[in-house]
């Protein structure tokens, strides 16, 4: 590995620069950004925010599943996270006899705590850079081996930086967690797709669940002889909330941000992927909320499908308008001239020039990339001919054939208007010739696949039958080829060029402003983002107060609309103004704060963190950002971007006076 251009003393010079509420920060280098937090209203050290000595906050704090976070709220194992995040455990525990989706679910002791197949949570050990290790020739996958100890722990090495800087990350695992409680998808999820990214908000985007370990506290599969897991670390629970202008940092797992990158990625997201994915996804969302709506048993099992197609479909939208509205493909051109002056006789030189022609390259086969994920293989048919011999029944409680193939006839028109002709397999060319229409073929492929059917694939499956024979696992042969061989060969090829040029460029960016906070882009690994409580001007004369109220449910109750149609016993407790320890006086009026706003620098996989004061409680659960502030994964703006948490004191009111889980409380440490 070539010798790095910049020393690492310029990156740590850069890392300290303070640019205001932007960034997301490593914890093993939070130390480079405590003189900023303490003079914002932070009060503690940066060995309380991340220690490998002692007990820490990362140690209260988890990656949830996949791609969320959450946070240990007793010494019992107890964790919070989102609704939406824990919505798929929810919905597998939901039929038409138990509806929890629908009317909620509070386990009333550790016995009726739900298990749930898969689910796992990950605990931060340690982060280590092992920069020098890599450019020294040692191999990434010898330093995890290492890092694991015989499988003690997982581990990954994580490049920062576009592979200028290499950090190990190694975690703890846990296997049984138990869904504990979450309220009624009216509350946890109130105002449905209409208010999502949106503000005013008024979502209590909670659930509850616990983890449980072996008798050592150790990692281990579901068992009854299992027990609640002891936390090195949780959090304490602050009851007197935030005002505006009060420090708070969120402490989770973002996602995925690019701020660095060139005006060629911005307009390609603006102009070209961002209008054909919410074009797709609309199409998919409109046949799927018809069917939902016709049938209570369909709004059941499509309840999580829907909700995950159309989270991203809406972010999108929103990023759009704060790109365009931040006008930051014409920012991004105009720092790259002044970029290009710079960088003459030097050895940045050129890079630009290089990279805008990888991406013209690039272009075509990104937007075909685009159809076969947005399109192609958004077909269900075709995900189950991807695996047929590792599906079960399972695999169809969620399922219908007829809604599927409306989604067929959709995506399949979409994909054959909209991509070269050279990049459409030959075996489907001739199939829908011979069929003589979409509509035609979609009815052949349904009608003649045994995938298509939960009673069809078993009858298969019992039968012997050759799944490489079934015209859905030809057709998704014939697709794979394509995308791998066409599109993902090249697509592959020519993005490795541009992160190669990237790898200059940024450390060129490194040089000309060194100056700049160059926080890492966001890659789901543990971090940690601050700012302070905040409305914003959402339009000239228009100003968001940062925080909403119960009233505001009320205002917006609907029994005529299912995502506004809140519990009776809410509306009762209302009308009594029987708040309990929870009601609090705001402006005047007592009521029950809901969700507020603040200025942290968060993403996707923030969803479910802990957004903290300064003395390190826990105000409330980060769970989404402003509409326009979506646009923060390529370019924050701390004027307008938000980030939304629910109020930690309303997930306390649900949870005793709407649930009546009032014990959970007893776990926790409140102040």
């Amino acid at each position: 590995m070539k010798k790095f251009l910049f020393s690492l003393a310029a990156l740590a010079a850069a890392m300290t620069a303070t640019f205001a509420d932007e960034g997301m920060w490593l914890p093993s280098l939070i130390g480079s950004r405590i003189d900023d937090m303490k003079a914002k209203g932070f009060e503690l050290t940066a060995e309380d925010i991340y220690s490998v000595n002692q007990a820490a906050l990362k140690d209260a704090i988890v990656l949830f599943g996949r791609g969320c976070s959450g946070e240990l709220v007793s010494a019992e194992g107890l964790l919070l996270t989102n609704h939406h995040c824990g919505y798929g455990q929810i919905q597998y525990h939901s039929s038409v006899e138990h509806d929890y989706l629908t009317n909620g679910f509070w386990a009333m002791n550790r016995s009726e705590e739900l298990p749930n197949p898969g689910l796992t949570v990950s605990f931060l050990q340690r982060m280590e850079d092992v920069t020098a290790r890599i450019e020294a020739g040692e191999s990434a996958e010898a330093i995890v081996e290492e890092a694991k100890e015989g499988g003690k722990y997982a581990a990954s090495v994580e490049s920062l930086y576009y592979n200028n800087k290499f950090y190990l990350f190694v975690y703890q695992v846990y296997r049984d967690i138990r869904l504990v409680g979450a309220p009624p998808s009216s509350i946890g999820k109130f105002g449905g797709d209409t208010d999502n990214w949106m503000w005013p908000r008024h979502t209590g985007d909670f659930s509850v669940f616990r983890i449980y370990a072996d008798k050592n506290n150790q990692p281990a599969d579901y068992s009854a002889d299992n027990v609640p897991y002891t936390p090195k670390r949780h959090f304490t629970i602050s009851t007197k909330g935030a005002a505006e202008g009060d420090f708070t940092f969120v402490y989770g797992f973002p996602g995925t941000t690019r701020e660095y990158v060139t005006s060629d990625f911005v307009d390609y997201t603006l102009n070209h992927s961002n209008p054909a994915k919410i074009h797709l996804r609309t199409l998919r969302l409109d046949i799927i909320s018809a069917a939902q709506e016709a049938d209570v048993a369909t709004r059941i099992m499509y309840a999580s499908k829907h909700a995950n197609i159309a989270n991203a479909w809406k972010k999108w939208q929103g990023e759009s308008l704060g790109l365009a509205r931040r006008h930051t493909v014409e920012k991004k051109l105009a720092y790259e001239a002044r970029f290009d002056a710079w960088a003459k006789g030097t050895e940045y030189e050129g890079v630009l020039d290089k990279l805008h022609a990888k991406y013209a390259e690039l272009l075509p086969y990104a937007i075909t990339r685009d159809y076969y994920n947005e399109a192609i293989y958004a077909i269900e048919l075709v995900g189950f001919a991807g695996r047929p011999k590792r599906l079960t029944e399972a695999n169809y409680k969620d399922y219908s054939p007829a809604i599927d193939k409306k989604i067929a006839v959709e995506m399949l028109r979409e994909f054959g208007e909209n991509v070269k002709a050279e990049f459409i397999p030959e075996w489907y060319s001739a199939k829908l010739a011979e069929c003589g229409s979409v509509e035609a073929f979609v009815e052949w492929l349904f009608a003649n696949s045994r995938l298509a059917s939960k009673d069809a694939f078993m009858s298969a499956l019992a039968g012997g039958y050759d799944f490489s024979t079934d015209p859905a696992v030809e057709m998704r042969a014939a697709f794979d080829k394509v995308a791998r061989e066409s599109v993902g060969a090249n697509y592959t090829a020519l993005n490795s060029d541009i992160t190669a040029l990237y790898n200059i460029y940024m450390r060129g960016q490194m040089a000309f402003e060194p100056e700049r906070a160059f926080y890492p882009d966001a890659n789901l690994t543990l971090r940690v983002a601050y700012g302070s409580v905040a409305g914003y001007e959402a339009a000239d004369g228009i100003y968001h107060k940062p925080y909403t109220t119960l009233d505001g449910i009320i205002e917006k109750d609907n029994p005529e609309i299912y995502d506004y149609d809140i519990p009776q016993s809410l509306r009762d407790i209302y009308a009594s103004k029987d708040y309990g320890r929870w009601g609090v006086e705001l402006n005047g009026h007592y009521t029950i704060p809901v969700a507020f706003l603040a200025k942290n620098h968060t993403t996707g996989g923030n969803s479910g963190s802990p957004i903290l004061n300064g003395r390190g409680e826990l105000l409330g659960i980060n769970f989404d950002r402003t509409w326009l502030s979506t646009m923060s994964d390529l370019d924050y703006d701390p004027d307008i971007c938000r980030n939304i948490s629910v109020d930690i004191r309303y997930v306390l009111f649900v949870i005793d006076k709407i649930g009546g889980a009032g014990y959970l409380i007893d776990e926790m440490t409140l102040n």
